[in-house]
């Protein structure tokens, strides 16, 4: 888990766009069969209808033989009144365009075996063209070729784009959800620890489920540390992305599939599940344990193989994500208040920094952050530290591309260490009401909608710990003066270094 340590802190908030267009739909039918492709267009060129209703229908012309550089490789007979498709290359769009005009047709269609583009042309071309221009795959046609063959009748329309989705309140919910289930799962290992060592089967008298792996952050020094190991990890993704992102995969495979162990575990625990072992040559398996690891390591090998399926990996994903920050919240704890508000404000100044200063630096203008989380290539690996929910109502653009909503596993892990701190604290003072874990919790919760707001007024991705590391350490700071426990909360624990494989009580 450590090789990844600079990649999990990716903190981003942000609704994922991967396609160099405006994005609409054509529609195919004949009268039996219906089947909608991905068009690109330029709505402040050849504007389309905002709905399928509205859209007129034309009888489709296929010319993909030519790409219709000239004139003298058009019938004017077989075009006139109809949209026709034709090939991609040799001359300009408005070329094209201003040909199949001259001839009659009403829509033209350029099929290409590239990255689709917004089609443009010089200004002085923009008022010459009045029929629809759009862009298609080659591979599109070919499949629609199959299909409808001759019979293709068509409409293309632009269905309006909108910020709010929800898949939003998706991504609200896997946010607050981890953190509250992470909180919950650390002091309820604090509690355990606590009770087995004062019944004598602590440290003194063996070892409890909750004392055997856990590390607790203790020193300022290390914590200054760990960020500038995470600094370097980011910047060496940078440079060296299509290297380093296999080994993050096959590394996040790993961490996933036991962490997802660590929970299933913990749940059996909870629910009371026993547990049937027998002997291979004095070896002793645990039935459970084995039919746990085959189905955890079954679950993050099938990510693994099939981790660019973008229609339905994202769930796979997601459940393997929430099952490291759950883990990572579990086994790495804060030992007190102190090292909470270093570690969260040293990580506010490394995403602000990774978001809005390092674009000055880049050739593209893009930050490290957004590049590394997104991906240098659309089309290319992309590295499994964030949480992804398809965009429900983006009909046209996921055609052309799933659009993903997402959050990178830092904005959940980071605030997630202080709400597991103060998840712990409440045990240690024996709080039945568990003031500064609800407390921090409702923090969390009230920093993510204001980081939705911005980012949707903005209409930019947003570095979410800009928004939770204030809510967070000043409610907890807050809560801890109101109570007059402050130096108590501040101080923390004695102890550095304890363990915790998984407890539920």
């Amino acid at each position: 888990m450590e090789g990844t340590v600079g990649v999990v802190f990716l903190s981003l908030l942000c609704l994922a766009s991967e396609i160099n267009g405006q994005e609409a739909i054509l529609h195919i039918s004949n009268g039996d069969t219906e089947r909608e492709f991905c068009i690109v267009h330029n709505h402040s060129w050849t504007p389309l209808a905002q709905s399928l209703d509205s859209a007129t229908e034309y009888q489709l012309v296929n010319m993909t033989s030519s790409l219709l550089c000239d004139s003298s490789e058009i019938l004017p007979s077989s075009v006139k009144g109809k949209a026709l498709v034709v090939m991609r290359g040799n001359c300009d769009f408005s070329q094209k365009a201003l040909i199949a005009q001259r001839f009659g047709a009403t829509t033209l269609l350029i099929a290409s075996n590239e990255t689709l583009i917004t089609p443009s042309a010089n200004e002085s071309e923009y008022a010459k063209v009045n029929i629809s221009l759009a862009l298609m795959r080659h591979r599109d046609f070919l499949e629609a070729w199959k299909v409808f063959g001759t019979q293709m009748q068509v409409k293309l329309y632009a269905p309006p784009y909108t910020k709010i989705d929800p898949s939003i309140a998706v991504i609200l919910l896997i946010s607050i959800g981890t953190v509250i289930l992470g909180g919950y799962w650390s002091g309820e290992c604090e509690r355990e620890r606590l009770n087995s060592g004062a019944t004598g089967g602590g440290r003194g008298g063996g070892e409890s489920k909750a004392d055997s792996g856990e590390l607790s952050l203790y020193s300022p020094l290390k914590v200054v540390i760990f960020v500038a190991l995470m600094c370097g990890m980011l910047v060496l993704m940078y440079f060296f992305y299509k290297v380093l992102v296999y080994i993050i995969i096959a590394i996040f495979c790993l961490a996933s599939a036991s962490a997802l162990y660590s929970c299933f575990d913990a749940v059996m625990d909870k629910i009371g599940c026993g547990t049937l072992s027998f002997s291979v040559r004095n070896w002793n398996f645990s039935v459970r344990s084995l039919l746990l690891a085959a189905v955890c390591i079954s679950i993050a090998v099938v990510w693994g193989v099939y981790r660019n399926e973008d229609r339905w990996i994202w769930i796979l994903q997601d459940l393997l994500g929430i099952a490291f920050c759950l883990n990572f919240m579990k086994t790495i704890s804060l030992s007190n208040f102190k090292i909470c508000v270093i570690l969260l404000s040293l990580l506010l100044v490394y995403d602000v920094f990774f978001v809005f200063i390092t674009p000055f630096f880049t050739k593209n203008g893009v930050s490290i952050m957004v590049q590394v989380a997104l991906g240098p290539d659309a089309s290319g690996e992309k590295l499994p530290v964030v949480m992804r929910v398809p965009r429900l109502l983006a009909w046209a653009q996921n055609l052309c591309m799933m659009q993903f909503s997402i959050l990178g596993y830092g904005d959940i892990i980071v605030p997630g260490l202080l709400v597991a701190y103060c998840s712990r604290f409440d045990v240690w003072i024996k709080s039945k009401r568990k003031v500064y874990f609800i407390s921090c919790c409702i923090a969390y919760f009230l920093g993510m909608i204001l980081t939705f707001i911005v980012m949707l007024l903005s209409g930019m991705g947003q570095p979410a710990l800009l928004y939770l590391v204030p809510f967070t350490v000043i409610t907890s700071a807050v809560v801890a003066g109101c109570r007059g426990e402050m130096k108590q909360f501040w101080a923390g624990t004695t102890y550095q270094v304890r363990g915790g494989e998984g407890c539920w009580v």
